[in-house]
């Protein structure tokens, strides 16, 4: 299945569940911090099933609270990709990624 067919599929049940009528574009964003949370224990822990069961939660979260804002995400992240992928610059250690000087 592909990325926006699991878009689709995200959205159907969001609305079929009363998440467009009764929640808010903030309460979405904060599950998504919440699962952030328990991705970051998971993570910690290196418990990769609940790792991969967070980092969707994450995305689920986010599909909704931007289709809430009449933002379609496969659009937003098309958008960033463009960005990111131009970026130059390399990852030092310790984690941190450093931009080339224009």
């Amino acid at each position: 299945m592909t990325f926006e067919q699991n878009i689709a599929r995200i959205k159907e049940w969001a609305q079929n569940a009363g998440i467009y009528e009764h929640a808010t574009v903030q309460a979405q964003v904060l599950k998504g911090v919440s699962e952030m949370g328990e991705l970051a224990d998971a993570v910690i822990k290196g418990d990769l099933p609940a790792a991969e069961d967070a980092y969707g939660d994450v995305i689920v979260c986010l599909v909704n609270a931007a289709h809430m804002q009449g933002i379609d995400i496969t659009d937003a992240f098309a958008k960033v990709t463009d960005i990111v992928t131009a970026r130059k610059g390399r990852m030092v250690a310790g984690g941190a990624f450093v931009k080339d000087a224009a």
